[in-house]
């Protein structure tokens, strides 16, 4: 006799359900199916496709749709005051009475980056028509808007921007598209950016007159004090940083200073704010003497005393930690002025040996200066 070892067969409880295991064999017949029919339609059509039910992506959420490199024209006003650029092959074009003047490199940039900032900048709250009145757009500073920019592609009108004030918080502007019934709120950043450019382009040579009559060709600072929120200046080893308070006044910032209540805001103290205020409202109206050279090596830097510059200023626009322009002051020139420049690449020039005086003297008055 051959004993033959049997498997014992499993117990009813071990065993899948037959209407279960038939329901899932379904669902796996209907997955193959539809990946069959995808893949039909991917050889027929050569694309996926559409499911209007999902979330479509927007490659902008800003204001403006159209890429920004597709803008041809920005026009700034403000006020009275209105500034024309054109985009052209070599980069931005300011278009005046006599003739177009090309825009530096610096200035650009802040074009530039308003342009991105329309593009992608979300708003972060949006009034439709049916909660506004004629009567609102003044309490929003947009009757009149504080500033206008109106952009234009090759094929013509684009939008235009109305800038307004900023909203109680400080931390957003209200802005409104001509044509468009609602009132945005968007991030200070982007109205800010256009602000700069305007200043910037204001105040190159031939754009507007020195402020000092007969004092030179042009102011020495690229961009006025109303957009500076915080300075920087390194003598003699130290560096010393003015901040604005919310209010706009300004303090040293020393790690040591009053607040208001418990918030984490700081508070200028009146006596110094005007102390600081003057000497940098008189540094913002400094006029160039003269116009010395472009110093294009190492060389040429020492020899002005700009290779270790004895003074550095740093100037910063509200939010940004990028210095909207870094002035390096060297050598003596002829008892009178000294040799300076703005960095990295700035031409070198002369300006009166008291305009960097009153720095170090501003040093001194508030407990910095050596």
């Amino acid at each position: 006799m051959v004993e033959t070892a049997l498997m014992a067969p499993p117990q009813p409880s071990a065993r899948m359900p037959l209407r279960k295991r038939s329901h899932t064999l379904l669902l796996a017949a209907l997955a193959a199916g539809l990946l069959i029919a995808l893949l039909a339609v991917l050889v027929v059509s050569g694309h996926s496709p559409e499911f209007r039910g999902l979330v479509q992506f927007s490659p902008h959420k800003g204001l403006i749709a159209i890429d920004p490199a597709e803008i041809a024209r920005a026009e700034i006003r403000s006020g009275r005051e209105s500034i024309a650029l054109r985009r052209e092959a070599n980069g931005w074009t300011i278009d005046g009475p006599g003739g177009s003047v090309a825009v530096p490199a610096e200035v650009a940039a802040h074009i530039e980056l308003g342009l991105r900032f329309l593009h992608v900048s979300e708003p972060t709250r949006e009034i439709p028509a049916n909660e506004l009145g004629a009567g609102n757009f003044a309490g929003f500073g947009l009757d009149p808007p504080a500033s206008v920019v109106a952009l234009g592609g090759r094929g013509g009108p684009v939008a235009t921007a109305n800038f307004g004030v900023l909203n109680p918080a400080g931390t957003s502007q209200y802005v409104r598209l001509a044509g468009v019934p609602t009132i945005y709120l968007m991030p200070r950043h982007v109205g800010n950016e256009w602000q700069v450019a305007s200043d910037m382009l204001h105040r190159l040579p031939g754009q507007v007159e020195s402020a000092t009559p007969g004092a030179g060709a042009s102011l020495l600072v690229p961009v006025s004090l109303a957009q500076v929120w915080a300075a920087e200046i390194v003598f003699a080893g130290k560096l010393t940083r003015f901040e604005r308070d919310s209010a706009g006044n300004w303090f040293r910032h020393t790690g040591q200073h009053s607040h208001a209540g418990n918030a984490n805001v700081h508070v200028a103290d009146p006596k110094e704010a005007g102390m600081i205020a003057a000497a940098l409202e008189a540094f913002d109206q400094t006029a160039i003497e003269t116009h010395v050279a472009r110093a294009a090596d190492a060389a040429a830097l020492a020899r002005f005393g700009l290779a270790l510059p004895s003074l550095i200023v740093m100037l910063y626009a509200r939010d940004s930690s990028t210095p909207l322009a870094r002035l390096e002051v060297g050598a003596d020139a002829d008892g009178f002025a000294r040799y300076a420049r703005f960095a990295p690449d700035g031409e070198v020039v002369t300006v009166a040996e008291f305009e960097v005086k009153r720095l170090t003297e501003l040093l001194k008055a508030v407990g910095a200066g050596s």
